[in-house]
């Protein structure tokens, strides 16, 4: 993150737009309704020729060895710590500064959630604290990559790999993502991806396990349909047989051909979303630069621009982050608070003793932190409506 260089208040309030703007808006058009139309049509609805295109659709552009696609992120997670072998009595290191998803999957396997704080420049899990919180229980790690910046996957890796965890990356927020040149989803063993109705590429609900090792595929894909030696596909088409077997216990997590096909038409304009994400990036970046009750978020080589995290300066400014953020919505502006960090919930409160001030980074950012509005769909005129107003709060409430 960084600081704006000075300050250049606006001395009228922005007039107030009178249509809202939404936080967030998918992408979606004609091409996305003819490609359902198309499904429906087809008499096939469920897991198919759609989703398979869309994994190997994705495993090319990522470069991993196999992708399975799964109903949510959330299950792509829980399914490759069923794979990595995460049981009873184990501990799953993550950050506490995520979604709830990923303290969830750690305790679905019955293990525990073992928190790290996070780097302040990017709200990523602090590698440098990984080693001091390793035990011989540890079987996992699960690095989450904030708003599109990738962790520092070399460190966190290289600690792993000396103990012999597993990495599992959170990348709900990373597809598009790349680390040293390197796409995130072929870094590790297993990467999970959200195609959540918010994220850069959406399916309305989905998510993906990228793959980088033999067998590890066929696994989850059987662990994802209730165990079955077959799926439909497999069963009901015409080259596939009824017989079945349920070789282990598995889940419901399987993806539809309906949603498969909104995410290939996703896929296809793929690259002209990102450059338009990129470009609200920098629009917001140039409109706020002078601001000094502000810190932006940098433009990190292979940002994928998945969320715009606005810092407050507290101390330069006579209201707190949640009254800035009331303001802006009262100015027809859809904004949303990047994460509130797992340990200050009840649920872990109850669960692992955790208190206020046990990952001061964590709720420092979280306290901090505004997102505001970027998705394709948005206009220049848009954007400047946000950063003015922005601009306009900071200068009449600044110290």
């Amino acid at each position: 993150m960084s600081d704006a260089s000075s300050s250049g208040p606006t001395l009228t309030a922005p007039a107030r737009r009178e249509e809202f703007l939404p936080f967030c808006r998918p992408s979606v058009g004609e091409e996305e309704v003819q490609a359902v139309s198309e499904v429906l049509r087809s008499g096939w609805l469920t897991t198919g020729a759609r989703v398979r295109e869309l994994e190997e659709q994705i495993a090319a552009r990522v470069g991993c060895r196999d992708a399975v696609a799964v109903n949510s992120c959330t299950a792509a997670m829980h399914l490759a710590l069923a794979v990595a072998g995460v049981e009873e009595g184990d501990e799953v290191i993550t950050s506490p500064y995520t979604f709830a998803a990923t303290g969830e999957v750690i305790l679905y396997c019955k293990a525990k959630p073992v928190f790290v704080d996070v780097e302040r420049a990017t709200g990523n899990l602090d590698p440098a604290l990984l080693q001091q919180a390793i035990t011989p229980r540890t079987k996992a790690v699960i690095p989450v990559h904030i708003a599109g910046v990738a962790c520092r996957m070399d460190e966190i890796s290289e600690v792993a790999a000396h103990h012999g965890l597993e990495v599992i990356e959170d990348a709900a927020h990373a597809l598009g993502t790349s680390y040293h040149g390197r796409p995130v989803g072929s870094l590790s063993r297993f990467t999970c991806l959200s195609f959540y109705a918010t994220k850069n590429l959406t399916t309305g609900e989905g998510g993906m396990v990228c793959l980088t090792r033999e067998g590890d595929a066929e696994r989850i894909r059987r662990l994802s349909l209730h165990g079955l030696s077959h799926d439909a596909w497999g069963r009901y088409t015409s080259a596939g047989s009824w017989a079945y077997s349920i070789e282990e216990m598995g889940y419901k997590y399987n993806l539809t051909d309906l949603a498969a096909a909104i995410g290939l038409c996703q896929l296809r304009r793929f690259d002209a979303i990102q450059e338009r994400r990129r470009e609200i990036a920098r629009q917001y970046r140039a409109c706020l630069a002078e601001c000094d009750a502000l810190e932006l978020p940098d433009d990190l080589e292979g940002h994928a621009w998945h969320l715009f995290l606005l810092r407050l300066h507290p101390e330069r400014l006579r209201i707190d982050r949640d009254e800035f953020a009331r303001r802006l919505q009262e100015a027809n502006i859809g904004i949303s608070v990047h994460f509130i960090p797992l340990h200050l919930h009840p649920l872990y409160r109850d669960l692992l003793g955790h208190k206020e001030g046990d990952f001061p980074v964590a709720e420092e950012v979280f306290r901090r932190t505004i997102s505001l509005p970027l998705y394709p769909g948005m206009t220049s005129e848009d954007v400047e409506y946000v950063a003015s107003m922005v601009r306009w709060l900071a200068g009449e409430h600044g110290r």
